[in-house]
């Protein structure tokens, strides 16, 4: 179930306060993303479909609640990019933002407390 940008602009919104109404979701980024309802509408149909939020009838509106969490979200792009660009490995995206951008000492420090840790669950 890949989320789209757009999606993940509604699904952001829903992250952080649920349950919301289309209402409320283009209140908070239609000015922004220049959106108008239709467009909301859509995008939340859309996630609909994908089981990524669950709608519940409230009078006349509908609330809307996330099904699909941050995280899971963050797992599944990170899995997508890495597969994509690094043939799901790890050390060439490293690799590549170390040459691109230098790395800071806290960026390295936290680099080798993660190798500590992940070598430490596999002995």
């Amino acid at each position: 179930m890949a989320i789209s940008e757009a999606e993940a602009v509604v699904m952001d919104v829903l992250w952080r306060a649920a349950p919301r109404t289309a209402e409320e979701i283009l209140a908070e980024v239609g000015p922004a993303q220049n959106w108008q309802e239709g467009t909301v509408k859509s995008l939340l149909n859309r996630l609909l479909r994908k089981k990524a939020v669950h709608a519940e009838r409230d009078g006349r509106r509908y609330l809307y609640t996330p099904l699909l969490t941050r995280e899971q979200y963050v797992q599944q792009e990170s899995k997508g990019l890495l597969d994509r660009l690094f043939g799901g490995r790890v050390a060439p995206l490293v690799a590549h933002f170390s040459e691109q951008r230098k790395l800071s000492k806290k960026d390295i420090a936290e680099l080798r407390k993660l190798l500590r840790e992940l070598d430490d669950e596999q002995h």
